[in-house]
């Protein structure tokens, strides 16, 4: 995390003048504001930070900062974010999407990110369902969701389990938060920025439109994560009784990053020579 401080600034010097296009009552709104303001309570320049997001509802957020952002293609906001950390590691970098962007055809991308462990942080807003294409089924769907008319009786599937697979994968900070509690997910946020390796935050952000019964969700949530495990084993331990609805910071271990070899650049004339037949 780069250390310098902007002047202090409100959190609203962070948004940009573009006006988010979400569903009334969408999740992704919370999020947008605990971005914006953990980014105004570490006080840094926006002109040193970047948020990487991929294809989805929730991937729209980089338009709605005023920091550097890139809207890439559906799955791939990781390798961009992680190519834009190793080229310009002094930068701030955030990665922001889907649970249908970063967990299906992201997913190979998010265990490889996981086990590099660049300091950045990813923000997944998991609504359980493919919001942009009308619905349909995601890789954190329950088996039995049936409200989809692709999978009328459900996907069949057992839902993936994200704070597991990154836990597995290598992730050194893991956390759960709900968008409905603006103030924690803030603080994690700032946590998980502030944090030297990959975090990974799912963040439980109800889609209304297609999943109207996760209005009920702030009941179901609960703080359960309070102290944060170093062990991968004890973590792994309480990820067995989790009801998918526990909240807090899981994981959070300083673990080495991946670094590569850097090689000084041969002269052009050498390298013609080398191809030379």
């Amino acid at each position: 995390m780069n250390q310098v401080l902007a002047p202090e600034l409100d959190f609203t010097d962070y948004k940009s003048d573009v006006t988010p296009v979400w569903c009334p009552g969408c999740g992704d709104y919370a999020v947008l504001s605990a971005i914006l303001k953990a980014l105004a309570a570490l006080r840094l320049p926006r002109e040193d930070v970047a948020l990487i997001s991929g294809i989805g509802c929730s991937s729209r957020i980089a338009a709605y900062t005023s920091v550097y952002g890139f809207h890439g293609i559906h799955g791939r906001a990781l390798p961009i974010a992680q190519g834009l950390k190793l080229a310009r590691p002094e930068l701030t970098v955030l990665c922001a999407g889907g649970d249908g962007d970063g967990f299906s055809i992201g997913g190979n991308h998010f265990l490889h990110a996981c086990r590099r462990n660049l300091d950045l942080t990813y923000i997944v807003m998991d609504n359980a369902v493919y919001g942009m294409t009308k619905g349909q089924a995601s890789p954190t769907s329950a088996a039995d969701w049936s409200e989809s008319k692709l999978t009328p009786e459900g996907p069949g599937v057992a839902p993936l389990q994200p704070l597991d697979l990154a836990l597995t994968a290598g992730a050194s900070h893991v956390a759960r938060c709900f968008s409905g509690k603006v103030q924690a997910l803030t603080q994690t946020i700032a946590e998980a920025i502030r944090h030297p390796g990959f975090s990974f935050i799912q963040v439980i952000s109800p889609c209304v439109t297609y999943r109207p019964e996760m209005r009920e969700y702030k009941t179901l949530v609960h703080e359960s994560f309070t102290e944060p495990c170093t062990d991968r084993r004890e973590a792994r331990r309480r990820l067995i009784d989790d009801d998918g609805f526990s909240l807090g910071t899981l994981f959070k271990s300083v673990e080495p990053s991946y670094k590569p070899l850097r090689h000084e650049p041969e002269s052009l004339d050498a390298l013609e020579r080398q191809f030379s037949l």
